[in-house]
């Protein structure tokens, strides 16, 4: 996804930027198979690498900061119902239970009972979700406290997996620095479905029941109908990624071995994540729009002949001195609400539009090239290295 295309020769690689042409001293092959290595991480393919795993290469790096976690998590212990001598007593014990997990999972896995894993496999993944859960069932019996540790561990490990195992970082980072040359790609088809999706939007914006429906709706429901969108958009994303993929290897890496299946994930997931942000920022774009469309024509007299009151005024000022402006969270909600359907609409425009697709497709295989020749790179490096 870079640039730079990196091709060793005799010792050395030479780094081709455009017309120019800089050589990168890389000293032997081990070298030169580690600086193409940070390049797939910096790319967000880390899953190009040869030979990673979860148990060694993710997990494993983030054992300061789950540890920190499992600490934090004796406090599930406390019982506010106690006094201060008998919740003491608690974290005492329930330091004392985490301590005897980890130093059974520790034998159980032939090491120490205090040594800190290196290889981080199942046992200890369960030991992470399960240990901290347990604390607040046996101290005080707190069902609900343990099944909601147990599933925030579990998420909390499968953020992990995302960040470090696929590089969701660097993909955010490298698909925000291409933000606005995709978004200008994007205008076509956006300029297509604007026409009903505007007309929709704005007979819905002035629509009374509208704002009837989302002046009571609660922050929580709010939160779930977004989520509903964003699910029901991600899933028409989703759904044609596979062949995607396919397409963008076929185009990319003609002269190097295919993709396994882990690979293959990891272009999918940077393709996705460089959709997914085209989909939010039309989204946002659209959000904005109509707050400001109605902090300029929803007054106050408006608002009460639609929803019988003044609304719940966030932010209010005036303009000029004379033209007083205030943003509602009755509008926010329906903007939101608006954002919302945009943002699935586009998403289904997405999938649907061939014109666009293949614009798309275009421009990140010319930015995927260099990285699937860094991975034939790679490769010969490789093989030659273990010949």
């Amino acid at each position: 996804m870079s640039a730079r295309v990196v091709t060793a020769q005799r010792g050395y690689a030479r780094a081709s930027t455009g017309s120019s042409t800089v050589p990168v001293v890389t000293g032997d092959s081990a070298t030169e198979l580690k600086h193409l290595e940070d390049r797939f991480r910096r790319a967000g393919l880390p899953l190009f690498i040869a030979g990673r795993s979860a148990a060694t290469d993710v997990f494993n790096r983030a054992v300061p900061f789950l540890g920190l976690v499992f600490l934090v998590e004796i406090m599930g212990a406390l019982n506010l119902d106690w006094s201060i001598a008998a919740n003491i007593a608690a974290v005492l014990a329930a330091l004392a239970l985490m301590l005897a997990g980890i130093a059974a999972v520790n034998r159980s896995r032939g090491r120490a009972a205090v040594t800190i894993p290196e290889d981080i496999g199942t046992p200890e993944l369960a030991a992470f979700i399960l240990v901290p859960a347990v604390l607040p069932a046996v101290f005080g019996g707190q069902w609900v406290s343990a099944l909601v540790t147990a599933v925030a561990n579990a998420l909390l490990l499968v953020a992990v997996l995302g960040i470090v195992g696929f590089g969701l970082a660097s993909i955010l980072r490298w698909t925000l620095k291409r933000l606005v040359g995709q978004v200008r790609a994007s205008l076509g088809l956006f300029a297509r479905a604007i026409p009903l999706l505007m007309l929709f939007a704005v007979v819905l914006f002035v629509n009374t029941e509208m704002w009837q429906v989302f002046a009571d709706l609660g922050l929580v429901s709010m939160l779930i109908l977004i989520s509903l969108f964003v699910v029901l958009g991600s899933s028409f994303l989703v759904a044609r990624l596979p062949r995607e993929v396919l397409d963008l290897e076929r185009e990319a890496s003609q002269d190097a071995p295919p993709l396994d299946r882990s690979e293959r994930a990891n272009v999918g997931l940077v393709m996705f994540v460089s959709q997914s942000l085209q989909v939010l920022t039309v989204a946002l774009a659209v959000g904005a729009f109509f707050v400001a469309i109605g902090m300029l024509i929803i007054d106050a007299e408006v608002m009460r002949a639609w929803i019988q009151t003044d609304g719940e005024v966030v932010v209010d000022f005036t303009v000029a001195g004379e033209v007083p402006l205030y943003l509602t969270a009755e509008l926010v909600k329906v903007a939101g609400a608006i954002a919302a359907f945009t943002g699935l609409y586009f998403a289904i425009s997405i999938m649907t539009d061939d014109v666009y697709r293949r614009e798309f497709l275009e421009e990140l295989s010319a930015e995927m090239r260099s990285s699937f020749r860094d991975r034939a790179e790679y490769l010969r490096l490789r093989t030659s290295a273990n010949a």
